[in-house]
């Protein structure tokens, strides 16, 4: 399977399929080798989902391996812009970084993160949210959704220019969908057909992220040939376009 990608309006568009074979069978193994070649052709100005919270669904693996391809410019879509573990900071610190999307943007010890020094200095911007609504405008990306209302945040600084339109008496402010053109997530295990399964809370915002982004590559603890039975999957292999298996290397 090869792919390659081609920035336009600010957004990566595949440009190339999986080859044909003879036959009826479908040409179906979403594996790929390694992490670095499942990122290798990740443009320039790309929209990167990245999954992770709490303390589980974090792909570091394929962070690392993004960090090493070099893509410039990237919009990071995450929700803690400085989790502790999390190597999104490996990429905001190597100035790829040109904005976050993101809920959570402070660090966790007296000393700044690489976002704190970089926001200070005005060389990153933040876009931040409340955590439902972060989760809702990602949703309404993969649903096709332009925009929602919600009340949540009317009255403070995160809803300053934003419309707001009164529905059964409440002031409801309008929040554009979020898309994008990667998702890096992490999973438990995947078949040759893209479908993955979760570990509890490793789910997080993994899901609709797959959804809302044009080509979604999984870390998975273990990817097997034979497809998973219909009654374990968590995400379907029709959201997901490359898997790499990379034990339980710091994954959670």
């Amino acid at each position: 399977m090869t792919d390659s990608w081609q920035l336009g309006s600010n957004r990566a568009v595949r440009l190339e399929s999986a080859a044909t074979i003879p036959g009826e069978n479908m040409p179906i193994d979403k594996r790929i080798a390694t992490a670095a070649e499942a990122l290798h052709d990740t443009p320039d100005g790309a929209c990167v989902f990245i999954s992770g919270f709490g303390g589980a669904g974090f792909p570091n693996v394929l962070i690392r391996a993004l960090r090493d391809c070099g893509p410039r410019e990237l919009t990071l879509i995450v929700n803690s812009a400085t989790h502790r573990y999390s190597y999104t900071h490996d990429l905001i610190a190597a100035g790829m970084v040109r904005k976050v999307i993101c809920s959570a943007a402070r660090g966790h010890s007296k000393d700044l993160s690489p976002f704190e020094q970089l926001y200070r200095d005005g060389k990153i911007e933040l876009e931040c949210m409340p955590q439902g609504t972060f989760a809702e405008r990602i949703r309404a990306g993969g649903a096709g959704i332009p925009a929602f209302y919600t009340p949540v945040g009317y009255g403070t600084e995160l809803a300053k220019g934003k419309e707001v339109r009164v529905f059964h008496g409440r002031p409801h402010v309008l929040e554009e969908a979020i898309s994008g053109d990667v998702a890096l997530i992490r999973a438990d295990r995947a078949d040759r057909y893209g479908n993955l399964t979760f570990r509890y809370a490793q789910a997080n915002f993994s899901p609709a992220m797959a959804s809302a982004a044009r080509c979604t590559v999984a870390e998975v603890r273990m990817a097997e040939d034979a497809p998973i039975p219909h009654t374990e999957i968590d995400l379907p292999g029709v959201y997901v376009k490359r898997i790499v298996a990379v034990g339980g290397e710091a994954g959670r």
